[in-house]
């Protein structure tokens, strides 16, 4: 059965919203400290609330960059939405983390957030992710290795694993690679911070 277009909208939208909801923000003011959008790579996330603020606060943020966007979809499935409905769902979380409409459409990276969609669509994919961001993260120091190395696997490992969310997956690593394109240029010369 067809998802209509009137349900899928609005599902979208709130995938939008609820993305737009910057956990780096939240945390950082609920602990007193500074905004992250103004020291360091001035992203508003995990990496960057690490290197600011510590282990603690850089968790928090994960989980709610992670987390924000699985309501929604969770909703989206128990209607039945098809995988490409599904995907618009988490493409809308992911644009709204990114270019957030209360934040002058300055967001994050979308890691985290695209993490968090893919636990929920095709949670096998996102779990090797996790593990090779965790690898490279741990081995090489240096976030945006690890995030762009992660992003370049997902396709790959959902043909594998869930083929039939391969398309939506491309274009979510299309999105998170065009989010890290100033890493890219940091790294070819050789100034990007590490963790």
């Amino acid at each position: 059965m067809e998802a209509p277009l009137d349900l899928i909208l609005p599902l979208v939208a709130t995938g939008y919203l609820s993305g737009t909801w910057l956990g780096a923000l939240t945390v950082c003011r609920l602990a007193g400290v500074g905004d992250p959008r103004l020291a360091g790579s001035c992203n508003p996330g995990f990496s960057n609330v690490l290197r600011l603020h510590g282990r603690r606060l850089a968790l928090a943020t994960l989980v709610v960059d992670v987390a924000k966007g699985m309501p929604v979809l969770w909703l989206a499935m128990w209607l039945g939405l098809p995988p490409w409905g599904l995907g618009l769902v988490g493409l809308g979380v992911l644009l709204g983390h990114s270019y957030p409409a209360w934040h002058r459409f300055r967001g994050g990276k979308g890691v985290a957030s695209a993490f968090g969609v893919m636990l929920v669509l095709t949670p096998w994919v996102a779990l090797c992710c996790a593990a090779l961001w965790i690898l490279l993260a741990w081995r090489v120091r240096t976030a945006a290795v690890a995030s762009l190395a992660s992003a370049a696997m997902a396709p790959l490992a959902s043909l594998w694993l869930a083929p039939e969310f391969a398309g939506v997956v491309i274009v979510f690593t299309l999105l998170v690679l065009a989010r890290h394109v100033l890493n890219i240029r940091r790294l070819g010369r050789g100034d990007e911070p590490g963790l």
